[in-house]
């Protein structure tokens, strides 16, 4: 069975690969991309995402993609290059990351990492377990499934198949229930199993530079609003209107990008924009929090904490 592992094209694993390279974590609207972009043109570096929303297409301005602006500055890789019909993990955003690195792009200068999800910073430092490679048609039938039958259904399905597995899942964690019964169904072994073995960091740890921005608290709500009210300036809206043209699932990843289902609800007339919008920066304010609690307790001490993302102060 071929796997997703984080081997490269000779078959040798990716453990320390990239060499010094700076890995900069933080809440929406921290700051940390301004940071990363200061270093990279400092230091003559690459950029490479590290944040699950900004891989998609289409939510260049939903999620704060860098700017055109910005793109010229310096090198920016893994930026909106998934189609929002694609349900991206952490996994295959690895395998590009490896494919960066095979295709020699990021060598000889510094690789800084950027962004808010916290499993690819964990990835990249601790490696992840290998999965099955899925193929399309066991991927769309349990998507079919899923769709005709519902979440409940399907994780009564996994239950008799994998209960191990369904009793730490929620009936209605509809994307969780059907990777689990995808990968059993490609691969006849459990998700469990194929979690229980660790892959080797990508990263050279002792090489790596650790950097988590905690903003204070007040002032990233206030940037948050701000930052809400300029994506709508700058074509949010139009944006989700492309996005609904594609009629893609609701429980896919890139349609809970925060202020698709806001901003979708208030130009179907189900609430008034005023209160759309507020909806969804309350939406940010509380994903930013979740993130910064990540972070807190999930980050070991090897991590550099920075209140202000000022690079003065971080490198």
């Amino acid at each position: 069975m071929a796997t997703s592992g984080i081997e490269n094209s000779s078959g040798k694993a990716g453990e320390g690969r990239v060499k010094n390279a700076i890995l900069i974590a933080g809440p929406t609207a921290s700051g940390k991309s301004a940071l990363a972009l200061d270093l990279a043109e400092r230091e003559g570096g690459v950029i490479v995402n590290t944040d699950s929303m900004q891989g998609y297409s289409v939510l260049d301005v939903l999620t704060a993609r860098p700017s055109a602006a910005d793109l010229a500055r310096a090198p920016h890789f893994l930026y909106g290059h998934v189609h929002p019909s694609t349900a991206y993990s952490t996994g295959a955003w690895l395998r590009d990351v490896m494919k960066l690195i095979d295709d020699g792009v990021l060598s000889g200068r510094p690789v800084i990492f950027v962004g808010g999800t916290g499993l690819y910073f964990r990835a990249l430092a601790e490696g992840i377990s290998e999965m099955p490679d899925i193929p399309q048609r066991i991927r769309d039938r349990w998507r079919y499934e899923l769709k005709e039958q519902g979440a409940v259904k399907l994780h009564q399905i996994l239950m008799h198949e994998d209960s191990r597995v369904a009793m730490t899942l929620k009936p209605t964690d509809s994307q969780r229930i059907v990777r689990a019964l995808e990968v059993l169904d490609a691969s006849g072994r459990s998700i469990l199993e194929w979690q229980a073995a660790r892959g080797q960091p990508l990263i050279d740890r002792n090489g790596a530079h650790f950097i988590v921005i905690e903003p204070d608290r007040a002032a990233l709500v206030a940037r948050i609003e701000a930052r809400f009210d300029q994506m709508l300036d700058k074509g949010a809206l139009d944006e989700v209107r492309r996005l609904a043209a594609l009629d893609l699932d609701a429980d896919l990843p890139a349609m809970k990008a925060i202020g698709v289902r806001e901003l979708q609800a208030a130009m179907a007339g189900n609430m008034g924009f005023p209160e759309a919008i507020e909806r969804a920066k309350i939406a940010t304010r509380q994903y930013a929090k979740r993130q910064a609690t990540w972070f807190r307790h999930q980050l070991g001490p090897e991590w550099r904490r920075s209140g202000t993302g000022d690079e003065t102060e971080v490198i």
